[in-house]
């Protein structure tokens, strides 16, 4: 993966997810989502999904995809996945907490 976004900014609830060498920006935009929600069903089922520790792979990658600032050109969903799977989801767990607590609490 070539390029990552913006330094995150914990004020509007950014989380900087580290892959490959490079940190991108994670902000969990209205419109990020609204998207993630048409994609992957009703947030609030997502976090229930998630404390029980039943969030699945791709809920995973399909969240972070759209929660992305300014994704690298080039970079796909898939190449996103296969980075997600070499980081680990141990590595990637503070993230995912990060993202679902700023879903629940708003900023």
């Amino acid at each position: 993966m070539s390029g990552a976004g913006q330094a995150p900014n914990g004020a509007r609830g950014e989380a900087a997810l580290e892959l490959g060498g490079e940190t991108f920006t994670l902000r969990p935009s209205f419109a990020a989502l609204v998207a993630a929600e048409s994609e992957l069903g009703p947030l609030f089922a997502l976090v229930e999904r998630a404390a029980e520790g039943r969030l699945s792979l791709s809920e995973m990658a399909g969240l972070f995809w759209h929660c992305l600032v300014d994704p690298p050109g080039g970079l796909t969903r898939e190449a996103l996945g296969e980075a997600i799977v070499a980081a680990g989801l141990a590595k990637l767990s503070p993230v995912l907490r990060g993202i679902l607590r700023q879903i629940l609490a708003g900023r």
